[in-house]
């Protein structure tokens, strides 16, 4: 019988590089799996700014019941300087400190001190971890909620209102103080939006259609409220990743301005509070209506700039008559739910809006002027515009 010969061994060498190949192989699989993760999960986001958002909650003090004097928190969302700053100085110069305080989200690195602010009330109120903000995109977002996260650290704060660096009062402390103490509802803009193609059909995995919701961001909360936007983390990832506006349109592209028009579309601030309030089931705990008066140009044509911003009022647009009319608006009608919204506060009728924009630095002199916010002589200002 013919003895068989014995297989030739496989030298250790080949074993070796034939593992390596199968741990890199392995590797390479287990990174492209990672990176269709991120890019295909809607909930999956990777923190933005240096504070994440577990930090965010983590240093928020949880208070039921606050016992003390409870404050509004002024929250201003600004490019750098607040221009209408004499006209707030003002304004809380006839207030309790112990009634309010004041946040400011401004470019990073900006510090409002005596050189770049005409009021001692501004001075070293900007938050330490602002990020840069680009208009209608998410940054925007992220800019209000650590607004938000920054007040919730101070139990005293049971109001939060959210304002723009164009943005004036239209009444005096004593009174927007008791309007707001007065309702235990948060104020925010929120309506159906059936009309246009905001909403990207690759959100209904989270967001059903049947809860997105359009309003201003000009959004007043109370504590609980607050809390919930800075919690959350459920509907923020879907807004960044499916919630862009489109490219604004360049003349120069002639025709291809077209197509761009075509794009999908969102303003991402227009939408994030009040869609995530009804994702919450909290709608029935607000007055869908906002407390900031804003003016919508209507004669420009879709394809104009102008149509996405608000029409600024100069010093001519604020006489005591046109202000008088502002002030006297005791109701919004929203077409799309063809619903009206009277203006209460427990079940008083109140006026609409507490404060307006866009206000130039001359309509905000006008209103110095005139008293609206408190007795003084604007003329004093004339030689200490920047």
């Amino acid at each position: 019988m013919t003895k068989k010969s014995a297989a030739a061994p496989v030298p250790v060498r080949h074993v070796i590089w034939l593992g390596w190949i199968i741990v890199v192989f392995l590797s390479f699989a287990l990174c492209f799996w990672a990176l269709l993760r991120l890019h295909f999960s809607p909930g999956i986001s990777l923190p933005t700014n240096s504070l994440s958002r577990a930090r965010l909650r983590s240093r928020i003090p949880r208070y039921n019941n606050f016992n003390g004097t409870p404050k509004i928190a002024f929250l201003f969302l600004s490019r750098f300087n607040l221009p209408l700053d004499f006209l707030w100085g003002s304004f809380f110069e006839n207030a309790d400190t112990a009634n309010f305080s004041i946040y400011i989200h401004s470019a990073p690195g900006f510090v409002f001190d005596e050189s770049t602010s005409r009021s001692r009330f501004f001075y070293n109120r900007q938050l330490t971890d602002s990020i840069q903000v680009v208009w209608g995109e998410s940054s925007m977002i992220e800019a209000e909620r650590l607004l938000l996260a920054n007040a919730l650290e101070d139990p005293a704060n049971q109001r939060f209102v959210l304002l723009s660096d164009s943005c004036v009062p239209l009444y005096n402390f004593s009174y927007i103080y008791r309007y707001l103490m007065a309702s235990p509802r948060s104020f925010v803009d929120s309506f159906l939006d059936l009309k246009d193609g905001r909403y990207h059909p690759k959100m209904s995995t989270v967001i059903p259609r049947s809860k997105w919701r359009k309003g201003s961001q000009w959004i007043s909360l109370i504590r609980s409220h607050a809390e919930v936007v800075v919690d959350d983390e459920v509907v923020l990832p879907v807004f960044k990743k499916f919630c862009k506006r489109r490219p604004p349109v360049d003349t120069s592209k002639g025709k291809l301005n077209m197509k761009l028009q075509k794009q999908h579309n969102c303003i991402p601030d227009e939408h994030y509070v009040p869609t995530l309030f009804a994702m919450n089931g909290v709608e029935g705990e607000i007055e869908r209506r906002s407390l900031t008066y804003t003016l919508w140009n209507q004669s420009a044509t879709k394809m104009d700039n102008k149509a996405w911003h608000p029409v600024t009022f100069n010093y001519a647009d604020v006489s005591p008559k046109r202000l008088k009319e502002i002030k006297d608006i005791n109701h919004i009608y929203y077409e799309s739910e063809s619903r009206t919204e009277w203006c209460r506060v427990n079940s008083t009728s109140v006026p609409c809006f507490l404060f307006a924009r866009k206000f130039s630095r001359g309509a905000a002199m006008r209103l110095l002027s005139e008293g609206v916010v408190a007795p003084f002589d604007a003329s004093s200002l004339l030689g200490n515009l920047p």
